[in-house]
């Protein structure tokens, strides 16, 4: 997983890993059958791991707003490493599975970044439903939009950005969030 993670799938090679695992090449294919296997089980792995490091605040939040800032400030905290000396950036928005052969592994990676914006979709939705958001808010748009800062935070944590400037990032993304959230219309006004 740390491989893939640091790498990515495609420059990280089967001599790569079967260094990493302290395996051979056989041994490999015939615990995971090939590369793409191993990656998919790799990016479970990931998931179910580290999910928490981002979510947990956010499903805890009494408001969206304040759902939303967790959720980014957490996001930049674990994209610098965490308290755990993890890589930097996030291994499902960060990993490229692209070019002939891989149709499985992309769309398995487009469906796991789909996930977390079905995610914030849903607590946004629910804000909507609670009068936390205004009844007009386009809770798609929303979610698309905090979806990309937080992609634009794991691009810059790739790049070496410390945890400071991503939490900056977190908190001006925020900044207008009355101005953003009654903006964003879902096209129900006449």
């Amino acid at each position: 997983m740390r491989l893939f993670w640091i790498r990515g799938y495609e420059a990280t090679s089967i001599a790569d890993l079967t260094e990493a695992m302290g395996i051979g090449t056989k041994s490999l294919y015939a615990a995971f059958g090939s590369k793409d296997a191993l990656y998919a089980e790799a990016l479970k792995y990931y998931y179910t791991t580290y999910e928490g490091l981002v979510w947990t605040r956010f499903r805890k939040a009494a408001t969206a707003r304040e759902a939303t800032l967790a959720f980014l400030q957490d996001s930049a905290i674990a994209m610098t490493g965490g308290d755990c000396d993890l890589p930097h950036g996030c291994m499902a928005t960060l990993a490229t599975v692209g070019g002939e052969g891989h149709a499985e592994l992309a769309e398995l990676m487009r469906a796991v970044r789909a996930g977390g914006f079905d995610i914030l979709k849903a607590r946004f939705d629910q804000a909507k439903e609670d009068a936390d958001l205004p009844a007009t808010a386009d809770t798609t748009k929303l979610a698309r939009l905090v979806q990309t800062v937080q992609s634009g935070m794991a691009i810059r944590a790739r790049d070496r950005a410390d945890r400071a400037e991503l939490e900056a990032v977190a908190e001006l993304a925020l900044a207008g969030w009355d101005q953003i959230t009654t903006a964003i219309d879902d096209g129900t006004k006449g």
